[in-house]
Order: C-alpha cells, then structure tokens, then sequence
C-alpha cells in the first residue's frame, strides 16, 4: 500500500491529477475491475470515478468499456507514459539549448566587456592537508609560501616531502611571522628551506609560479587557482615584494626560542629607532659617544647579563640577516672586522653595540670605518688589549 502511494505521488511528476494517479495505480496492482471496485480500492470518491476514468482514458493510459456495469483496464506503463516520456525528454532537450545559448550570450557579453569568468577549485577543510602535501610532492621547480601558524603547522607535517623536494633542487622560499621564529614548527622545517620573516601574516603558497593554495587559518577552508589569472598574477608579485624586503632568518634555526626572539627585537628595536637615535645621541652628546648598549636594555634587552661570546654571536646574527655580514676577531692584529656586503651604513649601530659593550668593560676601543662602493663596507674596530673569547 505505501508502494502504491509512493508511486501515484511520482506520478503526478507525469502531469496526472492525484485521483487520476490513485486510479491508475488501483487498475496496474487490480488488473481489470469495476468502476465501482475502482472506487473502493482506490479510496475515491464515488461521485469522481467516472469523469476520472474519461480523463485517463483521453489521456490514453487506460480503457473503459461501453457495456454496463462500466469496467475499466490500465494500459501497460511501458505504451501509456512512452508519449509523456518523450515530450519530457523534449522539455529537458530544449531546456538545455536555452541554457547553453544563455551561457554564450553571457560569455560574449563579458568578453565584450573586457571581463572573463574564472572557475577556483574549493576544497573543504578535511581535504586541505592532503591537496597541499600532493602539491609539494608534484613541484617541479619551486614551492613559495607566506604562512601564519596555521600553515607552519602543515608545512612542519609535510617535512618528509619538503626534503624529497630539496634533493630534487625544488627553490623552497618561506616567509612567517617573528613570533613563530623558534618554536618548536619552526625548528621541524628541514635545512636547505630558505627562510624570512615580515609582518605579513596569511597563507598563500605558490607552487612553480603556476598554481596557487590558498588557506583560511580561520576555518581550514582552502582554494586553487591558477597564477595566470589576476588575483594569481598578485599573489605572484606579492611574495616577491615580501621576500625582497623580509629579513632572512636562517641562521636562528638553531637558536633556542628566547634568543631567536632576542635577535629578532634588537633588529626590530635599530631598523625602527636605530638611527634616530644614534643622531640624536651626536647631536646633544657632550662626549659625542654613542651608548646604543643602553638604548637596547631600555627597551626590554638584558645585555647586562651577556658574555662577550654571546655579544658576538648576537651581532654576528643580525649582521648576516640584515645585511649578509659577519664579525670576526682577529687575535694577531688585535682587533675586531665587521664586513658587510652592502655599503648603506647598516653595519654601523652593531658595530656601536659591540664597542658600547666593550667599552662598559674596560676595554678601549677605536673605530676606523672603510666604505667600499663597489664590495661594500668594512669597519675595523681597535682595542687597547688582548681579548679572551670563551
């Protein structure tokens, strides 16, 4: 009984009344019958079973025989609904024409506009981790990513996959922001990744400049695009312009959490106030002296505390992230050489810092200064006695 209902309610779909479905479907399970048993099997109301069966019969699903008591027959479903069927498939056919042409018009009518529209591939959140180490592992020559926690994380569980890649030569650049510099994601990328940090904080990975992931951290929401398309051609550039200005952190790999974050604010602390305060410091000086060591402690670095090796190591760092320096102590001559690649004066307030340093322990100092256009800058730093580095 619930079949036969469930069928004459599907019936109704082929344009049949809900009596006339009830009827029909009372005929196919009863075979031939009265049109009172019809009434009654079908639960129809006496007074409609006839003008119900005219219906069907002029709809040519069902017969009615001229004699009385009046009988009626269900014509087989395969022969009443063959004609229904077909002039479905005709609607749907002549729907999907109207749809396509639509289609077009729109079409030429954006190209007409200057615009085109792009289809992204969505991927829910579930599927996120397993597309994105999928893309790493199909690399071909590069993997380029601006990441927040979020990403790190992902990136730190694919680490099999970076290192397969970085023995096949893959240019794997990654960006994230300082205060994931040393943490324990941070240490779990392999070495051979070429890293920076910057202020800005997304996920966007840019596989062989051509395809593009991006991941909402908020909701592990992720979707792919192509570089060719404008947001892609953005995003492109984008990573350029932040690598191009990002500090490269590398050499903090190592480094415990607290002096990562260490090195990372005394470079903050000089890029943002440094140089302002070294010519105030020129300007209002009586000495003249330039006490950068103090400048730091006040702004939340414990100096005081440090060893001379832990200076040098500590200048060394931002030497090399700031401007692919280094320092070193020359026992034989006596003194210290900060050599810096590029001659825009940004070894100087690290060189301030370590004779600052040097100086509040009694030690003497005398700083010459070379600027060479073409190699860069040298800056040898005198003092008046031998120094025990340990």
């Amino acid at each position: 009984m619930v079949k036969g209902q469930d069928l004459a309610v599907s019936l109704e779909e082929f344009g049949l009344s809900k009596y006339e479905a009830q009827a029909y479907v009372t005929l196919i399970t009863k075979g031939t019958i009265s049109a009172s048993e019809l009434a009654y099997y079908s639960n129809l109301p006496r007074t409609k079973v006839y003008p119900i069966l005219l219906k069907l019969e002029k709809k040519k699903i069902a017969i009615i025989s001229k004699s009385k008591p009046i009988m009626c027959t269900a014509i087989a479903p395969e022969d009443a609904f063959d004609e229904i069927i077909h002039d479905q498939i005709n609607h749907v056919n002549a729907m999907n024409n109207l749809i396509t042409k639509l289609k077009r018009l729109s079409e030429d009518s954006k190209k007409a506009r200057g615009s085109e529209e792009k289809r992204y591939f969505h991927l829910a959140p579930n599927y996120v981790f397993k597309q994105f180490q999928s893309m790493i592992g199909g690399s071909k020559t590069s993997i380029h990513a601006i990441v927040d926690s979020w990403g790190l994380n992902l990136l730190s569980q694919c680490k099999d996959t970076l290192i397969h890649q970085l023995r096949k030569n893959i240019d794997i650049k990654i960006v994230l922001p300082a205060n994931l510099v040393g943490t324990e994601t941070f240490r779990e990328l392999p070495v051979g990744v070429k890293l920076k940090t910057s202020d800005i904080s997304q996920n966007v990975i840019i596989f062989d400049d051509s395809e593009i992931l991006m991941i909402n951290s908020n909701n592990g929401k992720g979707a792919i695009f192509l570089s060719t398309d404008v947001l892609g051609t953005n995003q492109v550039k984008t990573f350029d312009q932040v690598w191009k200005g990002a500090i490269k952190i590398g050499n903090l790999v190592d480094m415990t959490k607290s002096d990562a974050q260490e090195t990372l604010k005394a470079i903050q602390l000089i890029s943002e106030n440094g140089l302002g305060f070294v010519l105030n410091s020129i300007l209002n000086s009586k000495n003249k002296g330039i006490d950068l060591l103090t400048f730091l402690e006040k702004n939340g670095l414990d100096l005081k505390s440090k060893t001379l090796a832990e200076i040098i190591s500590l200048v060394d760092s931002t030497l090399d992230m700031t401007c692919s320096g280094h320092l070193h102590y020359d026992a034989n001559g006596n003194h210290f050489v900060i050599e810096s690649k590029v001659n825009s004066g940004h070894s100087i307030p690290w060189a301030l810092l370590l004779e600052g340093y040097l100086n509040r322990n009694g030690i003497k100092t005398k700083m010459i200064y070379n600027d060479h256009q073409h190699t860069g800058e040298k800056i040898h730093i005198k003092v008046d006695s031998k120094i025990n580095i340990n």
